[in-house]
C-alpha cells in the first residue's frame, strides 16, 4: 500500500478540519516532542502514536496514518486520547488538545500555547463566517465575472481569482485563515475572501520625512495632492501617502508618535481611491486599473503572531535590489524572457516606519486577455463547484489536470534551478507566482508564462553570484537584511526546497492525487524526472549546482521542512532560535526518493 493514502473525503465541520490540521502541525514540527518521543503502537483501527507523558505509564496517544509530505504521518482522526491509569478520555477540541501539550511544555513557552490557542479561536470564527458565505461569495463572483473561472481574464480576473485562493487552506500552516485581532465586521469589509471595494485613506506627510524611490515623479499618475484631499493649505510642504483604513486609529497614532510626525503629519478626513484587496490582504488593486497594486502595511499577523503584516522600510529597497538582480539574470538567459514576467517593484515611498509605507506595484502590460491566476487558487473550489485547475484544464489542456500541472512545473523548475545555479533562491510561495495562460498564434494553441511578484525576501550565496554574474552582482551592502546573503549554498537550497518544491511544485501534486486526478507516484516521479533534468543541466561535477540539487534535494534522505507554528507562535525567537520565523526548519521525508522506487 502506497504510504501516502489519505483518509479524508468530503466535508467535515469546520472544528474538526481545524483540529485535523493542527494535529499535523504539530506532529510535523515535534511540538512537546509528539514526533520523536512517541512510539508507534497498533490497535484495532489502525495505527497510532504513543507519547508517554508520566513514569506510571500515562500518555498521550494520537490515531495517524502514513502520509510522506514532510512529515511521516499525519492524523486520521480529528482527536488525542489522554491515557491515565486505565482510563481514556478523548480530546476533541483545540483547546484542550493543546491545553494537554502545554501541560507538558516548558514553563517558559507556555504563554506560546495560550497565543496558538487564540490563533485556533480566530481561524475557526473565519471558517466558519467563510463556510455562512460560500454562496454570497459565489454569487458575487459570478454576477461580475461569468461562472467559469478559466474565462476570468486580467489582473481584474486575477483578484476573483484571489478571492477564491483566499477561502482555501494553505497547504501547511493550519490556522491561515485567521488574522490577528480582526473580527467579521473587519474581514467582510476588507478580506479578499468577501471581494470587497472600499476607499483608502491619506496621510499628508512633511516632504522632508518622506522617502521616495525615483522621486515624486515615478509614483503613479493618480497620486492625489493635498488640495485633492481637502488639504489645499499643505499642498507646497507636504505629500500623500496612502494608509489601510485598518491602521487609522491607535496604530497610526502609535507610528507618527514614534517618528515624532505626531504634530506634522495630517490625517486627511476624506476617503479617496476605491482599490480591492488581494490575497495578500494589505496588498490592495486600484479598482479602476487593476494592474497597479499598493502594499500597505497592516497591523495584524498571519501565518503566526510574529509574521506581523507591517512593512520594515528596508524590506522595499531589498525587493528594488533583488529586482535588479533578476533582470541581471535574464539577461544572461534569454529563454526566461518571454515566458518568466515580473512585476515592477521598484517604486515606493516610506517615512521611516514599518507602519508608514507603501509599495506602487505594476503588473507587466499584456495581461488583459489573459487568465491571471496564483498557484494558491488552482485548487481552490469554483463558484458552481470543483478545483480550479480542473476548469483551466479543461479551457486550456485538453480536460488534463496533469497536463497543465506539467506545464507550469516545465518552466517553474527551469527558471527556479537556473536561479540556484546562480547562487540564488527566492522566496516566490504559491501566493507570490501565477500562471498566465492565453492563446496566441495562428493556431491559437495554448501559452503558459508565469508571473513573480515580492522578491524582498530571497536567499544568495554571495560568492556564487559574483562568480556568476561578475559585475552585475549586487553590492552585498545594498541589502537592508543581512540574513539574505549567505556564505554557503545551504540556505539558497532550503529555501528552494520548503517554497519552490514544497509549495509550488508537490503541494498541488498530492492535492490533485486525492482529488484522484493521477496517482501520487505518477506525480511525484514527473517532479523528480523535472528537477533530474535541471540538475544535468546544470552540471553534476563535484560542486557544482547540479550535483548539490541531486545530492541536498533529489537523493537527500531527509528534505527541510519549514516549522512555522514554533517559530511563528509557540516559541519566543530565543527559545526556537529562528533568524527569520519563515526560513526555521525542521525535517521531514524525502518524498522524491519513494517515488524513485516506484514503477
Amino acid at each position: 500500500m502506497s504510504p501516502y493514502a489519505y483518509a479524508r473525503t468530503g466535508r467535515v465541520p469546520a472544528g474538526q478540519e481545524l483540529l485535523l490540521r493542527v494535529l499535523d502541525a504539530l506532529l510535523r514540527e515535534d511540538v512537546a516532542g509528539l514526533r520523536s518521543r512517541s512510539v508507534p503502537v497498533e490497535r484495532e483501527d489502525g495505527r497510532w502514536l504513543r507519547l508517554p507523558t508520566s513514569a506510571d505509564g500515562d500518555a498521550l496517544l494520537l490515531p495517524v496514518r502514513e502520509d510522506g509530505f514532510q512529515c511521516a504521518y499525519a492524523a486520521r482522526a480529528p482527536f488525542l486520547v489522554a491515557r491515565q491509569g486505565a482510563e481514556e478520555l478523548r480530546l476533541t477540541s483545540y483547546g484542550v488538545v493543546l491545553a494537554a501539550l502545554r501541560a507538558l511544555a516548558d514553563p517558559a513557552d507556555r504563554p506560546g500555547f495560550d497565543a496558538f490557542a487564540e490563533e485556533c479561536r480566530e481561524d475557526l470564527a473565519a471558517r466558519r463566517l467563510h463556510a455562512r458565505t460560500r454562496n454570497e461569495v459565489a454569487a458575487r463572483l459570478r454576477e461580475r465575472y461569468g461562472a467559469d473561472p478559466a474565462r476570468w481574464t486580467g489582473p481584474a480576473g486575477g483578484l476573483a481569482l484571489d478571492t477564491l485562493a483566499a477561502r482555501h487552506d494553505h497547504p501547511v500552516y493550519p490556522t491561515g485563515r485567521g488574522r490577528a485581532g480582526l473580527g467579521e465586521a473587519e474581514l467582510r469589509a476588507y478580506a479578499p475572501e468577501f471581494h470587497p471595494r472600499f476607499a483608502l485613506r491619506w496621510l499628508a506627510v512633511p516632504r522632508e520625512a518622506l522617502t521616495v524611490a525615483g522621486g515624486t515623479e515615478a509614483l503613479p499618475e493618480f497620486w492625489p495632492a493635498p488640495g485633492v484631499l481637502g488639504l489645499p493649505e499643505l499642498a507646497a510642504s507636504h505629500l500623500a501617502l496612502p494608509v489601510h483604513p485598518l491602521t487609522v486609529g491607535a496604530p497610526l497614532r502609535e507610528a507618527l508618535r514614534a517618528t515624532g510626525l505626531q504634530d506634522r503629519a495630517v490625517l486627511a478626513g476624506r476617503p479617496y481611491l476605491e482599490v480591492v484587496p488581494t490575497l495578500s490582504m494589505r496588498t490592495v488593486a486600484v479598482a479602476d486599473a487593476p494592474g497597479l497594486h499598493l502594499k500597505l502595511p497592516l497591523a495584524t499577523a498571519t501565518l503566526g503572531l510574529r509574521n506581523r503584516r507591517t512593512i520594515k522600510p528596508g524590506t522595499l529597497a531589498d525587493g528594488a535590489v533583488c529586482q535588479r538582480l533578476l533582470e541581471a539574470v535574464t539577461a544572461r538567459e534569454p529563454r526566461f524572457r518571454n515566458t518568466v514576467l515580473h512585476a515592477d517593484e521598484t517604486v515606493y515611498a516610506h517615512a521611516g516606519h514599518e507602519l508608514l509605507a507603501v509599495l506602487c506595484r505594476r503588473l507587466p502590460p499584456g495581461l488583459d486577455g489573459a487568465v491571471v491566476t496564483p498557484l494558491a487558487a488552482l485548487l481552490s473550489e469554483a463558484p458552481d463547484g470543483g478545483p480550479v485547475i480542473g476548469h483551466l484544464a479543461d479551457r486550456f489542456h485538453g480536460g488534463e489536470p496533469v497536463a497543465l500541472l506539467d506545464a507550469f512545473l516545465t518552466p517553474l523548475l527551469d527558471w527556479q534551478t537556473t536561479l540556484l545555479g546562480h547562487g540564488i533562491a527566492l522566496e516566490s510561495h504559491q501566493q507570490n507566482v501565477s500562471l498566465v495562460l492565453d492563446r496566441e498564434g495562428a493556431s491559437r494553441g495554448t501559452r503558459l508564462r508565469l508571473l513573480f511578484k515580492d522578491d524582498d525576501g530571497p536567499r544568495l550565496n554571495a560568492a556564487r553570484v559574483r562568480a556568476s554574474l561578475g559585475d552585475a552582482a549586487p553590492d552585498p551592502a545594498a541589502f537592508a537584511d543581512a540574513r539574505i546573503l549567505a556564505e554557503d549554498d545551504g540556505p539558497v537550497l532550503d529555501l528552494f526546497t520548503t517554497i519552490t518544491l514544497h509549495l509550488c511544485a508537490v503541494a498541488p501534486a498530492f492535492a490533485l492525487a486525492r482529488h484522484g486526478r493521477a496517482p501520487l507516484p505518477e506525480l511525484l516521479g514527473l517532479i523528480r524526472a523535472r528537477l533530474g533534468e535541471a540538475a544535468d543541466r546544470l552540471g553534476t561535477g563535484p560542486g557544482e549546482p547540479g550535483a548539490l540539487l541531486r545530492s541536498r534535494v533529489l537523493d537527500a534522505p531527509e528534505l527541510p521542512v519549514k516549522a512555522m507554528v514554533t517559530a511563528g507562535t509557540l516559541l519566543t525567537k530565543e527559545r526556537s532560535g529562528a533568524a527569520d520565523v519563515n526560513k526555521h526548519y525542521t525535517t521531514g521525508p524525502n518524498y522524491l526518493r519513494w517515488s524513485r522506487r516506484c514503477p
